[in-house]
């Protein structure tokens, strides 16, 4: 299993709009991915307009190719783009060990 993580800061005073918006990106367009097997999202308290967003993929390229180079990315990020206040940053992880 891979771990996406992706921290994204949004605009401020956009935190109900963006989390209704990321909610109904993530079962319409998400949840239908090849290889997708489900998500966190979590909300600073310190910063609340910083999200971290954790999706789990059966493969790297389930993401990165398989995803990203369709139409649901297209779809995706023009529902959660408008939201953001920089690029969000990306990155990957394997499982190394997890408790039950």
């Amino acid at each position: 299993m891979i771990l996406e993580l992706v921290d994204i800061r949004i605009h401020p005073g956009q935190n109900a709009a963006f989390e209704e918006a990321i909610a109904h990106g993530l079962r319409t367009v998400i949840a239908n991915a090849q290889g997708f097997q489900g998500y966190k999202l979590n909300k600073g308290l310190e910063n609340p307009q910083r999200y971290l967003l954790q999706i789990f993929w059966n493969t790297l390229e389930d993401h990165t190719q398989t995803f990203r180079q369709s139409q649901a990315f297209t779809q995706w990020r023009a529902i959660v783009g408008p939201f953001f206040a920089a690029a969000p940053v990306v990155e990957h992880f394997d499982l190394v060990s997890k408790s039950d």
